[in-house]
């Protein structure tokens, strides 16, 4: 399966909620969500009642969607999240959001996790003081992420920090915007992740 390069705006009409895939314009009035509240399509007013199946399937898709990971990715991190102990949507969650790329977005280094992920895969990142270019690192308590002294003058980078507060820093991470450096306090706990999703249904759609 390839991954999706379409608009990213359309997804997040599909699942007609934000999901901030495109930065700042979703502060903005032009927000496609904001504009059209119904799915995309020349269908998208007249569509029905979804099944459970369907509510299921869309969860899913949006929480994928929302980390930008393929399918096969994100069915991997859910069998890692039900040899874990805890309450696996939860740790699902928990999963995706302490991917580097998502940390690296949470930190505000980053306008969204597209953008976040590119500048890993570039080797613009370091972590523990060592180049790492995995979008899917895992992070944990005390990991520290910082952006190369090199590539701190990218404008991307510098206007991204600049627009942190407007976005919002998680509490379970501290960041030192003017040293460009950042550390995993905490894992986030569910309140502290900022998903609207019901986790428990991408559960019972896996367990099937």
């Amino acid at each position: 399966m390839a991954r999706y390069s379409g608009p990213q705006c359309r997804i997040c009409r599909r699942e007609t909620e934000k999901l901030f895939l495109k930065g700042d314009r979703c502060f903005t009035e032009k927000c496609a969500v904001e504009r059209r509240q119904y799915p995309p399509g020349q269908h998208g007013q007249r569509r029905g009642k979804l099944s459970d199946y369907g509510v299921q399937l869309r969860e899913k898709q949006k929480v994928r969607n929302s980390y930008g990971v393929l399918e096969r990715q994100f069915r991997k991190c859910f069998h890692q999240a039900t040899r874990r102990k805890g309450v696996t949507g939860v740790v699902l969650l928990q999963i995706m959001e302490t991917r580097l790329d998502n940390v690296v977005y949470r930190m505000g280094f980053a306008p969204n996790r597209t953008s976040a992920r590119q500048l890993v895969c570039h080797g613009h990142v370091m972590v523990n003081g060592r180049e790492v270019n995995i979008p899917s690192c895992a992070m944990v308590k005390g990991s520290l992420v910082e952006v190369k002294e090199a590539s701190r003058n990218i404008p991307l980078i510098v206007e991204s920090i600049a627009k942190a507060e407007q976005r919002g820093i998680p509490a379970w991470v501290e960041v030192d915007f003017q040293n460009f450096k950042g550390k995993v306090a905490e894992i986030p706990e569910r309140e502290e992740i900022q998903l609207p999703a019901q986790e428990q249904l991408i559960v019972e759609l896996y367990s099937k």
